[in-house]
């Protein structure tokens, strides 16, 4: 089935705007969308695919480009289009354009450059590189430039996993078990979930594998306190709270008002009463300092460059630039040292970010224990086992999207020494 001709013209127009890179892709292809109500499903999952496919292979593809012929933004829309679709689907072709694009169809891409294969940004690039050496930082990076299925956590308060995968699978979806997370199913199409009972009602909550870890990996226990300092739009928050059965008292602070409010619908499915939403100015807010040292657990999911998620945003590795990392790394050192005082002797604190650089990891956490002798490294390898969790780590967790098939996610426990 041919596409309609007008998908190639409404892709250029996405592509031209995305490009500039004044903001997030996804929410310029929902504008995108809102502003053109009468474009149809299959159109729509057309045009956003072959934008997140350009962006991942936008080195080889801009390359490609060059050999073509008309307006540039034209070119790039229909190499895109037709890696999603083929060439026969495209419609409203110009005279050559379908020969030019069987001609780039055939080009054997194992020979390509590696700048080309790896569509990476130069300076990201050396950076994986000097960790990962050349064949390392390739598997990663083909990892990172494809398509991530759909995680999803099964809220035990609610269901459990077999359960949830019976009454998923009435309705159509078919799902399998995720092989280190325990509440973890995994789809590999995009179902529609909001209109399913199961998600209605709190059963289920859209969480990556990765992330339902680090919620484990807090350790929070039943009755306890527990913080979720930058808790965002509430996904480990809920995490947390049905680890916690529901006990105790759990606390999802963030500087967003917006993020916020993110959270209350889903809260309201999740049938938690234990969490207390609260709004804090930055983090040196007054609120902070009234908790010092009554925390028995802090998560500390730090804002980061996110190029462990390059896989569902794949522009964020176009967006940014070496000195917008060092502005980040500035922002998560002020943050862990303003979280940890909230943290009780013999409590625990878990720094972590969706990142796969060093620099916003290793380097964070060190420069931390430097300043804070008062503070120790628990190895992820020994908090892992405690919590049954079978992956194989040594001091901190460390999860690539090419060996554990989750996004990419870093994570240090620290511990708050008991007085002597």
């Amino acid at each position: 089935m041919r596409l309609h001709p007008a998908v190639v013209g409404h892709t250029e127009n996405v592509l031209r705007e995305i490009l500039r890179f004044a903001g997030p892709a996804d929410v310029t292809l929902s504008r995108y969308f809102r502003e053109n109500p009468r474009l149809g499903g299959r159109e729509r999952g057309v045009i956003a695919e072959s934008v997140y496919c350009f962006l991942r292979k936008k080195t080889m593809l801009t390359a490609f480009s060059e050999s073509g012929f008309g307006p540039a933004m034209r070119r790039l829309a229909l190499l895109s289009i037709a890696e999603i679709t083929g060439v026969e689907a495209i419609a409203g072709l110009e005279a050559g354009e379908a020969e030019w694009l069987k001609r780039v169809a055939l080009i054997d891409r194992q020979h390509l450059p590696l700048g080309q294969r790896t569509s990476m940004p130069a300076w990201l690039w050396d950076k994986l590189t000097a960790v990962h050496g050349e064949e390392g930082a390739f598997a990663l990076t083909e990892a990172l430039n494809t398509n991530a299925p759909l995680d999803l956590r099964v809220n035990l308060l609610k269901a459990n996993r077999e359960s949830a995968k019976a009454e998923l699978s009435e309705a159509g979806i078919e799902t399998e078990e995720t092989p280190f997370s325990a509440t973890g199913l995994r789809v590999y199409r995009k179902p529609a979930l909001q209109n399913t009972t199961i998600f209605k009602n709190g059963g289920i909550e859209v969480q990556d594998e990765g992330s339902q870890l680090l919620a484990q990996l807090l350790g929070a226990r039943r009755g306890e306190m527990v913080v979720d300092f930058c808790a965002g739009a509430g996904g480990k928050t809920l995490a947390l709270g049905a680890i916690m059965r529901n006990t105790g008292r759990l606390y999802a602070m963030d500087v967003s008002e917006k993020r916020l409010s993110k959270l209350k619908p889903r809260l309201a499915r999740s049938g938690l009463s234990n969490v207390h939403p609260v709004l804090i100015a930055h983090e040196r807010d007054a609120k902070i300092k009234r908790m010092a040292g009554k925390a028995d657990r802090v998560l500390i999911d730090a804002p980061c460059s996110g190029l462990g998620t390059l896989r569902r945003n794949p522009d964020m590795k176009w967006r940014q630039q070496p000195e917008d990392i060092a502005e980040l790394n500035q922002k998560q050192a002020a943050i862990l040292d303003s979280a940890s005082r909230l943290v009780k002797a013999g409590g625990r604190l878990v720094y972590a970010t969706c990142s796969i650089l060093e620099d916003e990891n290793e380097a964070i956490v060190q420069g931390f224990l430097a300043q804070h002798p008062e503070f120790e490294l628990i190895p992820a390898s020994q908090v892992l086992q405690e919590q049954r969790v079978e992956v194989e780590m040594g001091d901190y967790l460390k999860l690539y999207p090419h060996l554990h098939k989750t996004d990419g996610f870093f994570a240090a426990i620290l511990e708050r020494k008991k007085a002597a």
